[in-house]
């Protein structure tokens, strides 16, 4: 089995079927794949993970995507990192980013909207995977971001209308809004 973008994006999905199955299975429909199709490419890279000689890092992501289409460079505190960014069939309007350290480690990867965040978003405007960490810092003031559940899951608890609700996003794209957890 080659691993290329539509295998990167089925593996993508995995982690994203624990927070939003509905629009998985709604992907999966509209890509012609399986459930099957989902795990064999999640496995496929665990193991190219795990393997010793397979490429790591920002390497894999080339070997799955091919080159970067977007190489620019981003001031990280006394660091200048490099990034590149991917389009991905699935996610029209976005961007696979990843963020690489000195020697090519790769520090992050996530969706952004390569025009810059979208600003002055409604909360009725944050449907899942249309939006981004970013474009909900730009339109809520005094949204908290946190650490998520698991690897590449964030939360972000958005302030509206008297209340907080809770945005789950997986590699930085929006699966599900909720109310926030009453604290106390």
């Amino acid at each position: 089995m080659t691993f290329g973008v539509r295998e990167f994006e089925l593996a993508l999905m995995h982690r994203m079927r624990d927070l939003n199955p509905e629009r998985v299975e709604e992907a999966l429909r509209e890509m012609g794949a399986s459930r099957a199709e989902v795990r064999a490419a999640h496995a496929h890279w665990t193991r190219l993970a795990h393997a010793p000689r397979a490429p790591k890092g920002a390497a894999a992501l080339r070997m799955a995507l091919g080159p970067a289409p977007y190489r620019g460079r981003r001031p990280a505190g006394s660091l200048t990192c490099t990034v590149l960014r991917w389009t991905l069939p699935s996610w029209p309007g976005l961007a696979y980013e990843a963020l690489l350290g000195p020697g090519d480690e790769l520090w992050n990867q996530w969706f952004v909207r390569p025009s810059g965040p979208a600003a002055s978003l409604t909360l009725a405007d944050l449907a899942p995977w249309t939006c981004v960490v970013a474009d909900i810092g730009a339109s809520f003031p005094g949204a908290v971001q946190m650490e998520g559940p698991a690897p590449h899951h964030w939360t972000v608890d958005v302030p509206s209308g008297g209340r907080t609700y809770r945005a789950s996003f997986v590699y930085g794209l929006l699966q599900r809004l909720d109310p926030a957890p009453a604290t106390g």
